[in-house]
């Protein structure tokens, strides 16, 4: 006798996203596996007496969203501090950051996260005179959307001065700015990291706010952070909505070596919700900071001279006229952590945003043994030629990359003003990756977290060399991703076996194509339980 099903969803467009890609109607799971896809009355068999049965009223039905890349604790932080990725100019941002420090008058700092001064009317980073209106007395600091500036008012920086390298900061006639790039964002970053208790709260915000937008599974990037035991503490108590792959930063490398951990290279036990995912290194910095490692030097639309910096000095190597961004980690120190790590059992994972990291990355990855399958990672890939996607073909190297960031390639945004008309029509080439064979993971990195809206940036870019499919755009963020964390096995289709991570959305995207970003999630399953239903 057949085993009856737990769930059964039923009266639904289903897209399985395997190949072919056949439309179904009816979905059943047992123990949060997929037993049946089919029609309604093949799967109708299985409901017996303690059988939930959830009709999806025609709703499309795919495999939940995988975000590849984004930092849970920062998304969390959004939701608990001052978000201020909505603001249009430094005005608001002083509005927000000083409403937030009325309505909390008793913590120290007041930290703002996520303003984006490339889509103001005046594109300007934040300086300390902006974030001194919100308080003298109380250390303020505004994190760019980027993690890779920090803006500081008089106080913060009297606190951390010390401690950050000049190379680093700005300065107007001698003077810091406020304004903190790279090495120096990354003292701010340490110093205002949650505590056990405020992580909790910054944890468990993102991952409602992620299942809500019908993500079942992050690649979270941790680094000096609690996040990893809070994790598992969710996850032992039964309170983690998702799935988690933690990729550790390098400066884990020895103490994750000593417990033996290594990368989980065969999808977890169907209970875990909490795997060991790559080291994460660093090559270079961002577009946005003019920190990203370029061959040719950036344009200067930022207002400045170019330095990395606002202010008469920047973090820039080479010729100070002609910034050409930094390295955040020197290749020959790259090299050492992905031979390292290797040896140890990881995946790498390295950031690699300019042409020439890019180039000295991708040096370090294809000639260095991979655990399991060859499928070391490089995070964003903003500006890679042909010849690399060619090499990363060869090598097996996923090109784990945002789609979301084409909302800085519109006509005079961000790509415009730091690296001008030719060179913006080259970045995030997604069409161009995956007709070379590159195996290409979407996630968000935090800017914003939301896979509909990134969906939405791939299918409309406005060049056909970024520019994919509606359905090629979603297995990026569905089975694309999965690969990426070594689970495709497990996830990323809709098929017999696989685990139930399922989302539900109120219309199809191929039917509103041109709105994909418009589009509402209705309900998210992880491992065959609802998460979020919001019919």
């Amino acid at each position: 006798m057949t085993e009856a099903a737990d769930l059964l969803l039923t009266n639904a467009a289903v897209h399985t996203l395997a190949d072919p890609d056949r439309l179904r109607e009816a979905v059943a799971i047992r123990d949060g596996e997929i037993v049946r896809v089919g029609r309604t009355y093949e799967v109708e068999f299985l409901e017996g007496v303690e059988t939930d049965r959830i009709d999806c009223e025609g709703r499309t039905l795919l495999p939940g969203f995988v975000d590849a890349h984004t930092h849970m604790e920062q998304l969390g932080q959004h939701l608990v501090h001052a978000d201020l990725s909505a603001a249009a100019s430094a005005e608001e941002c002083i509005d927000l950051l000083a409403e937030h420090a009325a309505t909390d008058p008793d913590r120290e700092w007041i930290l703002g996260f996520g303003y984006d001064e490339s889509e103001w009317d005046d594109p300007r980073k934040l300086v300390r005179d902006d974030l001194d209106a919100v308080s003298e007395e109380r250390p303020v600091v505004a994190m760019r959307v980027d993690l890779h500036t920090a803006s500081l008012n008089s106080v913060a920086l009297d606190r951390l001065g010390d401690e950050m390298p000049d190379a680093d900061l700005g300065f107007d006639g001698g003077k810091p700015t406020g304004v903190a790039v790279e090495n120096a964002a990354e003292v701010v970053r340490r110093e205002i990291a949650a505590d056990r208790a405020e992580m909790r709260e910054a944890i468990a915000a993102a991952a409602a706010r992620a299942v809500s937008l019908g993500v079942t599974g992050v690649h979270d990037k941790v680094r000096d952070s609690g996040a990893p035991r809070v994790y598992r503490e969710l996850a032992a108590a039964g309170d983690l909505p998702l799935r988690v792959r933690i990729d550790y930063w390098s400066d884990h490398l020895d103490a994750l070596a000593e417990v033996g951990l290594a990368t989980d290279t065969e999808g977890g036990s169907d209970e875990s919700f909490v795997q060991t995912g790559a080291i994460k290194s660093f090559s270079d910095g961002s577009i946005g900071s003019e920190t990203a490692k370029l061959l040719e030097p950036y344009v200067g639309g930022d207002g400045t001279d170019g330095g990395a910096a606002t202010g008469d000095t920047g973090g820039a190597s080479g010729d100070e006229d002609e910034n050409r961004g930094q390295w955040v980690v020197d290749p020959d120190d790259l090299a050492a952590i992905v031979d390292r790590a290797a040896a140890e059992g990881f995946q790498l994972s390295v950031h690699a945003i300019g042409d020439e990291a890019i180039e000295e990355t991708l040096s370090a990855l294809e000639e260095t043994p991979a655990p399991g399958a060859a499928r070391h990672r490089i995070e964003h890939v903003e500006l890679a030629t042909d010849e690399h996607f060619d090499r990363m073909a060869d090598a097996g190297i996923v090109a784990s990359m945002q789609p979301n960031f084409h909302r800085w390639a519109g006509e005079g945004g961000l790509y415009d003003q730091r690296l001008g008309v030719e060179r913006r029509k080259r970045t995030n080439r997604f069409r161009d990756a995956l007709d070379r064979g590159v195996p290409l993971a979407f996630g968000s990195d935090g800017m914003p977290l939301d896979p509909l809206y990134g969906v939405h940036h791939a299918v409309n870019a406005s060049e056909p060399s970024q520019r994919l499919s509606v359905t090629e755009a979603l297995r990026a963020y569905t089975l694309g991703a999965a690969y990426a964390g070594f689970d495709e096995d497990r996830l990323g289709t809709i098929e017999v076996g696989k685990r139930a991570d399922f989302v539900v959305l109120e219309e199809s995207p191929w039917d509103r194509s041109g709105e994909i970003d418009s589009i509402d999630v209705a309900m998210t399953i992880v491992d065959g339980e609802v998460v979020f239903d919001d019919r």
